[in-house]
């Protein structure tokens, strides 16, 4: 695909896939398999495979590259593979390499973990994996509020290859400023903190959102981003009205339960075990049966 294609995907619902676990704690590359096509037949165009909802940071390397695998696999060209990748330069090269290797259309890479990351650091510790695969579109996780439009403006000269951002610093107006001051025209930009907080983000110029309640319906998902994509703000809210509940659970606790709840979701649905790795934890009695009946409530359950 051309970046130009991949943009245009972009802008949309970028799913995030959970990642399933057998009963013995091994990843179940068949289950996950099934979820992927689920969320493909259901009309979704991007999946990143190794994101948070995946818990990037809870698999193992080989684990990591087995769920792209899959996904690649799953995805069969009928939608596009947005590789989540991380950790320090090399691992994250190692990643990317692998990732257009398997058949990703792109990478997304995440948030630097590191308790000192200076602005030019930033731009160096992007752009060095960018040029590693200069053959695939790359898309920028942004949650440190000290990046800004500087910082963005600067890697978009040095790797022209970077073609998006998912912006998840909880803060609508700092990112309408960061967008322009990075320039506007020059990225995707995707709301990152998923449905609840895509009509603000979209007021100020998001085309897309990503998002982990898309694993459990689709349908809701897509119908939020008609509704924003056209300028239909009430009917995205009255969407966002009705998920609601769902996401505030997954919010609790400084999103303690992030990946939980949506994980016990499939697992009432069927589709999946509700199993996830520390240090996530698993719902209790009483938010599942909250949960349960949120899924009644949309005619799931």
């Amino acid at each position: 695909m051309t970046f130009e294609q991949q943009r245009r995907r972009l802008s949309g619902v970028v799913a995030i896939p959970v990642t399933p676990f057998d009963a013995e704690g091994a990843v179940d590359g068949q289950t996950y398999a099934k979820l992927v096509d689920r969320l493909i037949t259901g009309g979704v165009e991007v999946v990143t495979p190794n994101g948070n909802t995946g818990e990037f940071y809870a698999l193992d390397a080989a684990e990591a590259r087995q769920c792209l695998e899959v996904t690649v696999e799953a995805v069969a060209g009928r939608g596009s593979v947005l590789a989540g990748i991380g950790h320090d330069v090399a691992s994250a090269t190692r990643a990317a390499a692998h990732a257009r290797d398997a058949g990703a259309d792109m990478i997304m890479i995440h948030q630097p973990v590191h308790p000192y990351i200076s602005g030019d650091g930033w731009v160096d510790y992007h752009a060095a994996i960018a040029a590693a695969v200069p053959e695939l579109g790359v898309v920028l996780y942004v949650r440190n509020p000290a990046i800004g439009g500087e910082q963005l403006h600067a890697l978009g000269e040095a790797a022209p290859n970077v073609i998006g951002v998912k912006y998840a610093v909880p803060d609508p107006v700092r990112f309408g400023s960061v967008a322009r001051d990075a320039g506007f025209e020059r990225f995707v930009w995707i709301a990152g903190l998923a449905e609840l907080s895509a009509p603000g983000y979209f007021a100020v110029g998001a085309t897309g959102f990503t998002s982990g309640l898309v694993n459990v319906d689709p349908a809701i998902s897509l119908e939020m981003f008609r509704a924003l994509s056209t300028g239909d703000y009430p009917a995205a809210m009255t969407v966002w009205e009705r998920i609601r509940p769902f996401e505030e659970l997954r919010a609790a606790n400084g999103s303690a339960n992030n990946v939980s709840v949506v994980k016990d979701a499939l697992g009432q649905l069927g589709l999946c075990r509700p199993d996830v790795r520390p240090p996530s934890r698993l719902l209790t009695g009483a938010e599942r049966e909250r949960l349960f009946g949120l899924l009644s409530s949309w005619g799931l359950s």
